[in-house]
């Protein structure tokens, strides 16, 4: 399953909608969210869900009906300063039924996200297009 985000194809109207907020950073380019999961503005929502967690660089937590994760970049990618590269999600029912540990993430989440990560990880800020922009 590949997430769709926002995409009006016919193809996509087959998939199922995954839907999650993704904030992370690329070699060169600051924190961003890659995936707003379809609010205007996720910061409000992300900052709500990560309110009184640790700052564990694995981390798996139930918020009510979504899930909270932190995971370092599982291929081991670093920002030009040398720091792992940290991946934050708020993740949303049905898929957060599945994910109850960092290994649940990583083996349920990280799959839908790699392939687009791998295609941004390394581009300009300047060239940096979210999902729904490609």
């Amino acid at each position: 399953m590949q997430p769709v985000f926002g995409e009006s194809t016919p193809e996509a109207a087959q998939q199922p909608v995954v839907r999650l907020i993704w904030s992370t950073r690329g070699r060169t380019w600051g924190f961003r969210f890659l995936s707003d999961g379809g609010f205007p503005d996720p910061l409000p929502v992300y900052e709500s869900a990560f309110s009184g967690m640790n700052d564990s660089p694995r981390l798996c937590s139930r918020v009510g009906s979504v899930v909270v994760l932190r995971f370092p970049d599982p291929e081991g990618r670093r920002d030009t300063s040398g720091r792992i590269i940290p991946h934050e999600f708020v993740v949303y029912e049905p898929l957060a039924a599945a994910v109850n540990s960092v290994k649940d993430g990583l083996r349920v989440v990280w799959p839908l996200v790699a392939e687009y990560y791998a295609e941004v990880w390394d581009r300009s800020p300047l060239n940096l297009a979210g999902p729904n922009d490609e």
